[in-house]
């Protein structure tokens, strides 16, 4: 039985040595096999890894990608942003250049001129705005200084040049008066007035270059000063003076007769100038409760309400004029006119006459009045003033009633026919000599003037300038 055992043992453990080999080899395999997984497996997480990073690093390309795009699309954008505001600023700087620039100017002369103002004001470039509102303000400032000193240096030349000029003037009237005295020429009258319109001219100039208006008198009678302002204008015969005041030797002072005969002879001018060669020119004295008037009236052209305005303006001497805006030829009416006004104290205005042209109304206020000696005699070239009868009441009626008057003809010698100044009594005086200018005519104790700095002066404001030609 044991042997049975042993025999059973024995061939058991030879059949269990290939099965043992066989279970160590599968166990080696098993081994080989699991190891093998590990590693593949190992390998597929590794895989796996690489695959989550390459799909990160796939992911972070395309977000770089897409941030690229829009960067991209915003440079598109700014670049196109910068072409519109290039584009709105070519407009605008060729806006400034051609329209707002050339408008600023004539602004400076024509105040009621508009100045345009940026094209696009809703695009949002302010800052564009102000850079162009701060170059044409720079533009307008450099042409008013520029303007200012051209200006000054053309004043400070035409004063020096009428300065001289009107010395001269002065000596050859005085020359003309001396010769006039021992010569009986008729020609010598014509020559004096000429030399009287040449002097006139040279006047304003100076009074528009800021000197001294050139002349210095005595208290004049203000109808003489008219007759001097009537012989200083060329259309002198047709300029009809009459004379109202209530008091004959009613005077305009020392300080003020010259401005106020140079201000008549520059209306007068006027009035002849521009009206039509065989109408009149009707010049009225009042004397009022305040002052005195002067009523010019013509018959020419008349002005525009707008023009009217205009010259308002201008003799109220507030506009500023330089004399590069006088025109060519220099049209100084007003500018003249306005400055004496200001600087002495006296006003002038202008409306439509009933005669259908110009009516100019020259006010002396009480201040620059006064009364003459009466031991001086008047001259007898100024007009006599007209006798005015007072109402005259009936005690028996219930009403006031008024009687009839002779009509209002004034008793003066006319300019025209007057006889000439200073000539010898031997032979008759011409048909149409021109009208006196000696000192009764030019005012009472003329002389010559003291130097531009005697009194000082003020820029002339405006001209009666080009809206209306009558200058």
């Amino acid at each position: 039985m044991v042997e049975i055992v042993l025999a059973l043992l024995a061939g058991a453990a030879l059949t269990a040595g290939p099965l043992l080999w066989s279970v160590r080899r599968a166990v080696r395999t098993a081994r080989a096999a699991n190891r093998r997984a590990a590693e593949t497996d190992n390998r597929a997480q590794g895989a796996e890894v690489r695959a989550r990073a390459a799909e990160n690093r796939a992911r972070t390309g395309e977000e770089r990608a897409r941030a690229a795009e829009a960067r991209a699309h915003a440079a598109e954008a700014r670049h196109t942003l910068a072409e519109a505001r290039l584009t709105a600023a070519a407009r605008e700087f060729t806006h400034l250049a051609h329209e707002r620039l050339p408008a600023a100017a004539t602004a400076l002369t024509h105040p009621r001129t508009p100045v345009p103002g940026p094209l696009d004001t809703a695009g949002g470039n302010e800052e564009l705005h102000r850079a162009l509102d701060a170059v044409l303000t720079a533009a307008v400032r450099a042409a008013l200084a520029e303007r200012e000193r051209t200006d000054a240096a053309a004043r400070a030349a035409l004063r020096g040049a009428a300065s001289k000029i009107q010395a001269l003037l002065i000596q050859v009237r005085s020359l003309l008066e001396e010769v006039q005295l021992s010569v009986d020429d008729p020609r010598l009258l014509a020559l004096d007035f000429r030399n009287e319109l040449t002097l006139r001219r040279v006047q304003s100039l100076a009074v528009l270059s800021g000197a001294w208006p050139g002349m210095t008198r005595e208290d004049s009678p203000l109808a003489e000063l008219c007759v001097g302002a009537q012989s200083r204008v060329a259309g002198y015969a047709r300029i009809e003076i009459t004379n109202h005041l209530r008091e004959p030797r009613l005077a305009v002072a020392a300080r003020a007769a010259e401005p106020v005969a140079i201000a008549l002879a520059e209306i007068l001018g006027n009035a002849t100038a521009y009206s039509h060669p065989e109408t009149r020119v009707v010049v009225a004295i009042e004397q009022g409760s305040s002052g005195a008037l002067v009523v010019v009236d013509d018959m020419g052209v008349g002005m525009e309400p707008d023009q009217l305005e205009r010259a308002g303006d201008l003799l109220d001497g507030q506009a500023e004029v330089l004399l590069t805006e006088l025109g060519d030829p220099p049209q100084a009416g007003f500018a003249v006119i306005g400055l004496l006004c200001r600087q002495f104290g006296f006003g002038c205005r202008v409306e439509p006459s009933p005669y259908g042209g110009v009516r100019a109304i020259l006010r002396l206020p009480a201040e620059l009045l006064t009364l003459t000696d009466p031991a001086n005699p008047l001259s007898a070239l100024a007009p006599r003033p007209i006798t005015q009868s007072a109402p005259v009441f009936d005690a028996g009626d219930a009403l006031p009633t008024r009687k009839r008057r002779t009509p209002r003809v004034p008793q003066q010698d006319a300019p025209s026919p007057s006889p000439p100044r200073r000539a010898p009594p031997r032979r008759p005086p011409p048909r149409r000599a021109p009208p006196p200018t000696g000192p009764a005519a030019r005012g009472r104790h003329s002389s010559p003037a003291p130097p531009p700095d005697a009194v000082p002066s003020t820029a002339p404001r405006a001209p009666r300038g080009p809206p209306h030609p009558k200058e």
